[in-house]
């Protein structure tokens, strides 16, 4: 094995036979159609609100360049986890590309990290969900915790009633979401001035500076993470190939299109908001889109319809998340990384414990800090430290087992997941420039996981199931060409 560890030595699965009968997802649940809406749903609610943070870090070139360069890494990223998921079509996504990979340590790592993304970031999302509400006076709330604990319970409850509903319910928020962007950028680009684009006020003593840049070339680096929000969740797309249909066909199909899709509207939505109203103007609201259609008057139609479709985005976000959050769970736990309990699934093949248990984390989380914007930032290290292992999987597995069964294959090959790897390293380094302590935050997390891993968890791994089965396979089959 890549890490030392020999399954034979690790705990077998327990003696009775129904151990992975009642730990069973409801498979062809979702189409292609289905699941290029989740991978656009887990993203479109960052065209929202929270990409703009990025222009009081590195002007519009700043976030322009960082945009692009993100936008290349997920792309890279995403070719690269096409072919892994066509390789391994379960439930277990990154961690069980790793597991092949990287061994046990490399798939607790990235398992743990992809975890940490989505488990803090829909309870980040909650909280926005609840300023939202209030804003708008809806229901003539002033508190946010009602609407927490709504959000939790009817939307953990649909992901209960079945993955099916639970997708198509998604499919349909997230298809007024997109509407309502494109409503958007038409109405915001019959005001667009590009004088307006490089209104920042330039600090004359940064390096480069300029009014294209006026923190200079370090705020490209520091813009990156906000760069990320146009695209940050799209690669829990595989989390969902053990209930898709055909997943070695649909998952390669799926990851492109809802990349192509959330690419055209990372640029509508950029120069749409940046160019209505300037980057000085909106680089600090915590509603870009509707400041962007405001301008220096009162509400419009437009700009209330925009302010409600933002939270149709919000929901769909979230509610794709608390999914992936979800499945990452069940896979760790069914394969004995986390306790096996979590991964029991219900009558209706809903891994019950799995939603329930992360849904009452993240709402004490919410409830207790009340700080979406610090849980984001933490989400957001966790997710670049899984890209970086994920892409590093995807070089490994060429290298080490060029002669693997490959139904899709990567575009560009190792010199891809490369560029990904790069890429994600250095969006890693940015997030300690952007919020340090959320760093230190998600690191102590790790410390604590990797201290349960190494003490217990890793002796009482179930070999039979499926990720853990996929790399004693691998490894035979390794110790049968070197006899």
């Amino acid at each position: 094995m890549a890490d030392g560890t020999d399954l034979r030595t690790a705990s077998s699965a327990p003696a009775e036979d129904d151990y992975l009968h009642r730990r069973t997802l409801r498979r062809g649940s979702a189409g292609w159609l289905l699941l290029t809406g989740l991978g656009v749903a887990y993203v479109v609610s960052g065209d929202y609100s929270g990409w703009n943070i990025g222009l009081s870090k590195g002007g519009f070139g700043g976030l322009a360049a960082a945009t692009v360069l993100m936008g290349l890494m997920y792309a890279c990223l995403v070719f690269s986890l096409a072919e892994l998921s066509a390789i391994l079509p379960t439930a277990g996504g990154g961690y069980g590309f790793a597991r092949r990979a990287l061994g046990t340590w490399g798939g607790f790592l990235t398992g743990t990290a992809i975890l940490i993304e989505y488990i803090l970031a829909p309870a980040a999302i909650s909280l926005f969900i609840g300023d939202y509400v209030a804003s708008l006076g809806l229901f003539g709330l002033t508190s946010r915790w009602p609407v927490l604990l709504a959000c939790f319970a009817v939307f953990i409850g649909i992901h209960l009633w079945g993955v099916g509903e639970a997708l198509r319910f998604s499919l349909v928020v997230t298809a007024i979401a997109v509407a309502a962007l494109l409503v958007f950028a038409a109405g915001a680009f019959t005001h667009f001035d590009a004088a307006r684009l490089d209104d920042v006020p330039v600090d004359a003593s940064a390096f480069g500076s300029g009014s294209w840049l006026p923190f200079g070339v370090l705020g490209i680096w520091a813009a990156l993470p906000f760069g990320m929000w146009f695209f940050l969740g799209v690669e829990g797309v595989p989390l969902a190939a053990e209930e898709a249909k055909d997943p070695v066909r649909s998952m390669p199909r799926a990851l492109t299109i809802s990349l192509s899709v959330l690419v055209l509207l990372a640029v509508l939505t950029f120069l749409a908001a940046t160019g209505a109203h300037g980057s000085a103007a909106i680089k600090d609201a915590g509603n870009p889109l509707v400041v962007a259609l405001q301008g220096d008057g009162g509400p419009t139609a437009l700009s209330r319809f925009v302010n409600y479709a933002g939270l149709a985005g919000l929901v769909a976000s979230f509610f794709s998340l608390i999914f992936a959050g979800s499945r990452q769970l069940f896979a760790l736990s069914r394969a004995g990384y986390l306790p096996r309990f979590l991964s029991l699934t219900s009558r209706r093949k809903s891994p019950y414990l799995g939603l329930l248990i992360p849904g009452a984390i993240g709402f004490t989380l919410a409830a207790w800090s009340g700080n979406g914007g610090r849980m984001l930032n933490v989400a957001v290290f966790g997710a670049t430290i899984s890209y970086a292992l994920m892409a590093l999987s995807h070089i490994v597995l060429r290298r080490r087992e060029p002669g693997l069964a490959r139904p899709y294959r990567t575009p560009g090959g190792v010199l891809t997941s490369s560029v990904a790897f790069v890429l994600a390293l250095f969006a890693l380094a940015a997030t300690f420039l952007v919020d340090k302590d959320a760093a230190f935050i998600a690191l102590g997390v790790y410390a604590i996981a990797l201290a349960y891993f190494a003490f217990y968890s890793r002796h009482h791994l179930v070999a039979h199931a499926p990720e853990e089965e996929f790399a004693a396979l691998a490894a035979a089959e390794a110790e049968l060409a070197r006899d």
